[in-house]
């Protein structure tokens, strides 16, 4: 139940598709939900928790939202995951791109 809305570029520059499962983390009091991406106006800074499980959290609170994908060993390669760091007004302050195969040790998964 719920669910949660974000920044149409948000959702883009961290590569979150609307209606895709992500996970959803309070820094504050380690509260996890799983629930899906509903994408708000771009440039809105929009960050919404909806439904009950929004009650686990305050207006304020610093929340992480992870996407979640299950690759293969022959995708390992291809997937870049992103961070998209952003301000207290939830504009984007930077964006990281990282490369799983740099994490590999010795080519090995």
């Amino acid at each position: 139940m719920g669910s949660i809305t974000l920044d149409r570029l948000l959702m883009k520059e961290a590569d979150i598709l609307p209606y895709e499962m992500v996970q959803i983390t309070s820094v504050a009091n380690a509260t996890l939900w799983k629930t899906y991406a509903i994408p708000a106006p771009e440039g809105s800074g929009t960050v919404c928790l909806n439904g009950p499980p929004a009650r686990h959290f305050q207006p304020g609170d610093l929340i992480i939202v992870l996407s979640i994908a299950q690759i293969t060993g022959a995708e390992y390669d291809t997937i870049h995951p992103r961070i998209v760091h952003v301000d207290h007004e939830n504009q984007i302050v930077k964006v990281e791109r990282h490369s799983l195969h740099a994490l590999r040790k010795d080519g090995q998964t």
